[in-house]
């Protein structure tokens, strides 16, 4: 009786890791990485250095965001809101901490990092100046068991509306952090300030459009 014998391993699915230069392989280095607790780690370590430093800031950004309780997974970087006449007393603060101050192309922020993350240290949000009011205004949360000021949900909500444009025109996150915050923003307050801007208000719209918010008057609640 005649017997047929397999080839070892036949049968058996092999998975190979893509070489390097295969796109497989280039796509899956693109792949954004959680940093989450890395980055939580250095917003801790910069906002003690700026508490100690005696200079006003408030946290900003996707992490202010997930200090108010938005579902996110953290990717980037941390952003701190500052005063343009401090930037030079924070810079120093930073060295003297052990922060490396980075050269950057923009001209309404100073870049930084620190424990491999990096660090936005920002005067102007969507070309509007940071403000003592939205500083004061600014709300002493928890962060990881750390406690620092973060931006309120309609200043954190209203920099994103501004920062919209054509080639930066993302709804997605906006929509979640929308739905979260909901019942801590004036919605009124934030289409007066936007109105003028189509995007922003085109996003506003949506929310109407999808429930999350009401509707000022009929015409916006369209069919």
């Amino acid at each position: 009786m005649n017997h047929t014998s397999e080839p070892r391993g036949a049968g058996r699915r092999l998975h190979l890791a893509p070489a390097a230069g295969d796109p497989a392989h280039d796509a899956s280095h693109d792949l954004p990485q959680d940093h989450t607790q890395s980055i939580l780690e250095t917003t801790k370590q910069v906002a003690a250095l700026l508490k100690a430093s005696g200079y006003a800031f408030a946290l900003a950004g996707s992490v202010a965001a997930h200090a108010h309780g938005v579902p996110a997974v953290l990717r980037h970087d941390t952003d701190f809101c500052i005063r343009r006449e401090d930037v030079d007393g924070v810079v120093q603060a930073l060295r003297e901490g052990g922060v490396e101050i980075v050269p950057a192309p923009e001209d309404w922020l100073v870049k930084a990092r620190a424990g491999g993350e990096e660090i936005d240290l920002i005067f102007e949000l969507a070309h509007r100046p940071v403000t003592d009011d939205m500083l004061r205004n600014a709300p002493v949360l928890s962060v990881d068991s750390v406690r620092m000021p973060v931006l309120t949900p309609y200043d954190l909500l209203s920099s994103r509306l501004a920062a919209l444009s054509e080639h930066h025109c993302d709804f997605g996150p906006l929509l979640t952090v929308a739905r979260t915050l909901r019942e801590r923003i004036d919605w009124n307050a934030l289409r007066d300030e936007h109105r003028r801007e189509p995007l922003a208000d085109a996003f506003l719209y949506l929310l109407v459009r999808l429930d999350v918010i009401d509707p000022r008057d009929r015409r916006e609640a369209g069919p």
